[in-house]
C-alpha cells in the first residue's frame, strides 16, 4: 500500500497558496484493507474511506469509463493493480494531476507542475471531454487563477467549444451548475469565469440572459464601453472588490439584464429596463435552482439600482417609498448591499472606474435618519390600527426631509 497527497492539495501548496482539504489516493490496496484499519467508508460508487482520526478523504486508486451521458455517466474499476498515474489520467487538468507520497517526492507524469510554472490550464487527456462539468470548472479555475496570470490553453478551448457544441451541457443539473457558479462568484475574479463561458459558447446555453447582453448598446455619455455585455462584466469585477457576499454578486451580475428586451428602435435609451428584468430574473433563478435570497436582491436591484444614481432627486416621500420597497425595515441590510451594488454598476464603466461614489453614503445616512423614528411614542399617543402607519410614515417623511435640507447637493449622472 502507498499513499499519495492529490489533486488541489499539491497544487495550491506548489503555488504557494494556503491549503484547506487535503485528499488522498491510496496504490495497491482493497476496501477490505482499508476498512481493517479502521477507515470508514463513504463511497458508494467507489470506494472511499474517511481517515479515523483525521477524516479526511482517501480514495482508492481507480480507473474510469464513459457508459452514458453526462457527467454522471461512468463506471469505475478499483483494484491494487492501478497505478497513480492511472488514477491521475482521469484527472481534469494537468495542474490537478499531480501526487505527492509521504517523502515529499512528486509524482507529474502529466507535465503540471511545467504547466503551473508556465501558468497554464490544460487538459490531461481526451477524456477530459467525457463529463461537461469539467468546462464549468476550467472556467472557475481561470476566475480563480486570473490574478496569477493563468491562461486556458488554445488546445483546451477548442475541446470545451466542441464540449458545447455536442449538447453535453444539457445534461448538468441545475445544482451542479449552480454550485460552479457559487464558487466561481466568490472567487477574486469572477467576470473571468463568464467571460470563459461566453468564449467556448457556454454561457448561451447556461446564462442565455446574460449572453444576450452582448451586443446590446448602452448611450456612450454614460457608457463609455458602450456594450452592456461588457459592462455587466466589468460591474461585476467591480463588485468582487467590493464586496463577497454572492446575493450581491449575483445581483450585479443580473442588474441590467431587461436591456436585452429593449426594441431596437429605442437604442440606446432602455426605459423600464430594470422592471424588464426582473420576468428575466425570475426565469434564470427557476431553472437555475438560485437560493432565494440571491433571487429577491437580484428582483430589488435591477427595479432600484437605477434610483440610487440619481438619489438627490428623490424628495423625502420618495426616499421613504424606497425603503418600503426594499423592505428595509425588516431587512436594513438590503441597504448597505444595494448601495454597493449600485456602486459596482457606476464604476463598472470604461474610465469611471476610481469614481467616487457618494451616492451610497447617501443612501445609507437617508435610511439610519428614518430609523430613528421609534413605533413606540406613536403607539403611547394613542394611535391605532392604520393610524399608527400612517403616522410612522409621515414622521420618517419630516425626519428624513429635515436631514435632506442639510446636505451638501450632490453633482450626480442620471
Amino acid at each position: 500500500m502507498k499513499i499519495y497527497l492529490v489533486g488541489g492539495a499539491v497544487r495550491d501548496e506548489l503555488l504557494g497558496l494556503p491549503v484547506s482539504d487535503r485528499d488522498y489516493v491510496v496504490v495497491g490496496s482493497t476496501p477490505d484493507e482499508m476498512l481493517a484499519q479502521g477507515f470508514q467508508q463513504v463511497g458508494k460508487d467507489f470506494p472511499v474511506f474517511l481517515h479515523p482520526k483525521t477524516h479526511e478523504e482517501y480514495a482508492l486508486a481507480r480507473t474510469e469509463r464513459k457508459t452514458g451521458s453526462g457527467y454522471t455517466g461512468f463506471s469505475c474499476y478499483s483494484a491494487p493493480d492501478v497505478t497513480i498515474e492511472d488514477d491521475l489520467l482521469r484527472r481534469d487538468l494537468t495542474i490537478n494531476a499531480i501526487a505527492k507520497d509521504d517523502q515529499g517526492q512528486l509524482t507529474d507524469p502529466y507535465h503540471g507542475v511545467d504547466d503551473l510554472n508556465a501558468r497554464i490550464l490544460r487538459h490531461v487527456s481526451d477524456a477530459f471531454a467525457e463529463d461537461p462539468l469539467r468546462i464549468l470548472r476550467v472556467a472557475r479555475f481561470a476566475a480563480r487563477f486570473s490574478a496569477l496570470g493563468f491562461q486556458i490553453a488554445p488546445e483546451t478551448m477548442t475541446l470545451m467549444q466542441t464540449m458545447t457544441a455536442s449538447g453535453e451541457l444539457t445534461h448538468l443539473t441545475a445544482e451542479r451548475v449552480w454550485a460552479e457558479t457559487e464558487k466561481a462568484l466568490r472567487s477574486n475574479s469572477p467576470q473571468v469565469y463568464f467571460e470563459v463561458l461566453r468564449q467556448c459558447g457556454a454561457l448561451a446555453v447556461l446564462f442565455p440572459e446574460i449572453d444576450n447582453l452582448f451586443g446590446i448598446p448602452a448611450p456612450a455619455k454614460w457608457h463609455p464601453e458602450i456594450d452592456t455585455g461588457i459592462h455587466t462584466l466589468m460591474a461585476l469585477g467591480m463588485a468582487a472588490e467590493l464586496s463577497s457576499d454572492v446575493d450581491i454578486l449575483f445581483s450585479v451580475l443580473c442588474h441590467d439584464v431587461g436591456k436585452a428586451l429593449t426594441p431596437k428602435h429605442l437604442w440606446p435609451s432602455h426605459p423600464n429596463h430594470g422592471e424588464a428584468g426582473v420576468a428575466l430574473i425570475d426565469n434564470l433563478c427557476d431553472r437555475l435552482k438560485v437560493p432565494n435570497s440571491a433571487r429577491e436582491l437580484a428582483r430589488l436591484s435591477a427595479r432600484f439600482h437605477d434610483k440610487i444614481h440619481v438619489i438627490n432627486r428623490l424628495s423625502a416621500t420618495e426616499l421613504i417609498q424606497l425603503f418600503d420597497g426594499l423592505d428595509s425595515w425588516r431587512k436594513p441590510e438590503r441597504i448597505i448591499q444595494l448601495s454597493l451594488i449600485s456602486e459596482a454598476d457606476a464604476r463598472g464603466r470604461a474610465g469611471l472606474e476610481q469614481q467616487a461614489y457618494p451616492q451610497g453614503e447617501f443612501l445609507r445616512q437617508a435610511f439610519a435618519t428614518a430609523q430613528t423614528v421609534s413605533v413606540k411614542p406613536i403607539i403611547e399617543q394613542g394611535f391605532q390600527g392604520p393610524q399608527i402607519r400612517e403616522e410612522l410614515t409621515r414622521q420618517r417623511i419630516a425626519h428624513v426631509e429635515q436631514w435632506r435640507q442639510q446636505q451638501t447637493t450632490l453633482s450626480l449622472h442620471p
